[in-house]
Order: C-alpha cells, then sequence, then structure tokens
C-alpha cells in the first residue's frame, strides 16, 4: 500500500513540476470480453478430410462432380449450460465457385476449383436428441436448418421448436462435408492440381 501511494506521489509531483512543458501524447485501449462460460469444439481425426488422389477422367467435363460424402465426429463441452451457435467462416474466401459455400482453392492458373458443402446429422443437446436452427439475421429470427450456408448461424433446438435455440453442456452431431469440384471444361488440369478447403467452425455464444 505505502509503495502504491510513493508511485502515485512521486507521478504527480512530476505532473506538476513539468506542467509548463509541451508534451506528445499517445493513447493505450485496454480491450476484453467476457463470456458467460467456455465452450471448447474438437473435431475428431484433427479435422482434417482427405479425398486423396483423383483423377481428371473421372470428374465430368460440363458439369459439376459430387465427390463422396465424408464425416467426423463433432464435440462441444461447455463449463455450464450455454447458448450458443455454430459458424463456418471460410479461410480460402474469394476462391469458391459458389458464394454461398466454402471454397477449395484455385488452380495455378487462378480457375476455382469448387466449393465444399457442410451439415450436421443426429445433433444432440446432453444426449437429447434437437434439431439445428439458422439465422440469417444475427440471430433475430431463428428457423429450421436445410441447408448450411456462408455466413448463418447454426444452433440446438428443440425438436418441436426451432424458432428458439436452447443452452446445452454438451453439443454432438456428425460433421458431413461434400466436396463439389468444378467442370474440368473449366479447369486447367494439365498437371497435378491440389485442393484444399479450410474451414474455421466458431462457436458464438447467443
Amino acid at each position: 500500500m505505502n509503495t502504491l501511494h510513493r508511485t502515485l506521489s512521486c507521478a504527480l509531483l512530476l505532473g506538476a513540476s513539468s506542467s509548463a512543458i509541451a508534451a506528445s501524447t499517445t493513447d493505450l485501449t485496454v480491450r476484453g470480453l467476457i463470456t458467460p462460460s467456455a465452450c471448447a469444439p474438437t473435431l475428431s481425426d484433427g479435422g482434417v478430410i482427405d479425398y486423396g488422389k483423383i483423377a481428371a477422367k473421372d470428374l465430368k467435363q460440363t458439369d459439376i462432380t459430387f465427390l463422396e460424402h465424408m464425416d467426423l465426429s463433432l464435440d462441444i463441452h461447455c463449463e455450464a449450460p450455454t447458448a450458443m451457435a455454430l459458424q463456418f467462416v471460410d479461410n480460402r474466401s474469394g476462391t469458391s465457385s459458389n458464394p454461398s459455400y466454402p471454397g477449395l482453392g484455385l488452380t495455378p492458373a487462378g480457375e476455382k476449383i469448387g466449393f465444399l458443402t457442410p451439415y450436421l446429422q443426429d445433433p444432440r443437446v446432453d444426449n437429447t436428441a434437437v434439431q439445428m436452427s439458422e439465422s440469417q439475421d444475427h440471430g433475430a429470427t431463428w428457423k429450421k436448418a436445410y441447408t448450411y450456408t456462408l455466413p448463418g448461424l447454426y444452433a440446438p433446438s428443440a425438436l418441436a421448436d426451432a424458432s428458439q435455440p436452447i443452452p446445452s453442456t454438451r453439443f454432438s452431431a456428425r460433421l458431413g462435408v461434400i466436396a463439389a469440384i468444378e467442370a474440368t471444361d473449366s479447369l486447367t488440369l494439365t498437371s497435378e492440381v491440389p485442393f484444399e478447403g479450410n474451414v474455421t467452425l466458431e462457436a458464438r455464444y447467443l
């Protein structure tokens, strides 16, 4: 306590003795966010889905090719019952051939390779079956989710009422993904072309 008083006194005295001297200033901003409780999302297999090598001849020449359905286990554990929603954030923004869904990157020639469609199956809150609701207006209104498009919010709700998200301590689901490759007529495939979608799943508190 005494040390604090001495420090303040020195600062005040210094301020008084140098009041006639012009000074340059800068601002300090301190920010933070207090959340109701911490929620930690995890994906099985490190969150990686690998389609391996795909022969160009197996892709459609004039139409989109939808690849095999793949899925992972999604678990979200919260410290206490928490109302939260999932949001998919495209880390390959600007590369999708369908702006409603995350992209798969570009060919070396700068062509958009395709997109991926995420969706949730068998959602459960604390081991009870629920449905998924979506909001496209930042959580103001909710309705039953049929597709999972950007930049929507997706939250669990009771089977009887899709208009109101419900809190959970543990949320689990199968996160399904289908990758879609554009028609080969629109892609330069004279050499191997890797594709990679990268999506962040954010747990947003409501």
